[in-house]
C-alpha cells in the first residue's frame, strides 16, 4: 500500500506540473478580454470566462471599477503591460449614484440628502478621455451601457440610467466604439431575478443571462478579427 501511496505521489509531481504548464501554452495563444467595470461586471464575469472558455482568456480589472473618475486614476494599472485583443468595459451606476456619510444603507447611498457622485457633464467629459485612452491599446473596445435603476433604488434616481446613457452614447457614436445594450436586456428582467426589491444587482440567473450577451458580444469582434486576419494572408 505505501508502495502504490509512493508511485501516485511521484506521478502527479511528474504529471501535474507538465499539463499545468500545457494549459498555460495553450491559453498563451488564445486571444485576451479585459473587461472592465462595477460589482455587476464582477459578477457577470465567471459567466463569460465559461462560455468562452478554449475561446479567449477572460479577465476583470482588479477589484471594483466604481465610477469614471477611480477609472482615469487606474486605467494605466489596470491595462497595464498585456496585449488586449478586446476590452469590454462600463461605467455608470457609481456615477450617477447619491451618496452621504451619515446614511445607514449600504454603500452610504441617499438620494434625498446625498451628494451625487459624478455630474453628467463631468461624466462625459470623463467617459471621452477614458475611450482615447483605451483606444491607444489597439484593442477593439465594447461598451456596455448602463443596466437599468429599478423602482425604489435608495441612492439613484429612476431615469437617471437613461440619462447617463444618453451622454455614453453620444461618445460612443463620436468615436465609433460598438455598444453592447445592457440596459435594454435588464429593462426586460422580472422581479425575481434583482436581488430584492430596488436593488441594482441580480440573481445568478440574471448575471448568467448578462453574461451570456456579453460573451456573445465579445464572440462577435473575435470571429470579425479573425477573418480579417485571415483575408490580408
Amino acid at each position: 500500500m505505501k508502495t502504490l501511496l509512493t508511485i501516485s505521489l511521484l506521478l502527479t509531481g511528474i504529471f501535474c506540473p507538465t499539463l499545468l504548464a500545457q494549459d498555460e501554452a495553450k491559453e498563451a495563444h488564445l486571444p485576451k478580454v479585459l473587461i472592465i467595470g462595477d460589482s455587476i461586471s464582477l459578477a457577470f464575469t465567471p459567466h463569460v470566462a465559461r462560455q468562452l472558455d478554449g475561446k479567449a482568456t477572460v479577465k476583470h480589472n482588479p477589484g471594483n471599477a466604481q465610477h469614471t473618475g477611480t477609472g482615469l486614476a487606474k486605467l494605466d494599472q489596470w491595462i497595464g503591460d498585456t496585449h488586449w485583443d478586446v476590452i469590454h468595459f462600463n461605467w455608470g451606476l457609481w456615477d450617477l449614484c447619491y451618496r452621504h456619510p451619515k446614511s445607514k444603507v449600504q454603500g452610504r447611498r441617499d438620494k434625498v440628502n446625498g451628494t451625487l457622485t459624478t455630474t453628467l457633464e463631468q461624466y462625459e467629459k470623463n467617459l471621452n478621455e477614458l475611450v482615447s485612452r483605451l483606444k491607444r491599446t489597439d484593442a477593439k473596445l465594447i461598451w456596455a451601457n448602463t443596466t437599468v435603476v429599478p423602482e425604489k433604488e435608495a441612492g439613484r434616481v429612476r431615469g437617471d440610467d437613461v440619462k447617463y446613457n444618453e451622454a455614453a452614447a453620444r461618445i460612443m457614436n463620436k468615436h465609433a466604439i460598438t455598444t453592447n445594450d445592457l440596459h435594454s436586456l435588464t429593462k426586460t428582467f422580472p422581479a425575481d431575478q434583482f436581488d430584492g426589491p430596488g436593488n441594482v444587482h441580480y440573481t445568478q440567473q440574471g448575471y448568467q443571462k448578462i453574461g451570456q450577451q456579453v460573451a456573445e458580444h465579445i464572440l462577435t469582434v473575435l470571429e470579425s478579427e479573425q477573418k480579417e486576419s485571415a483575408t490580408k494572408q
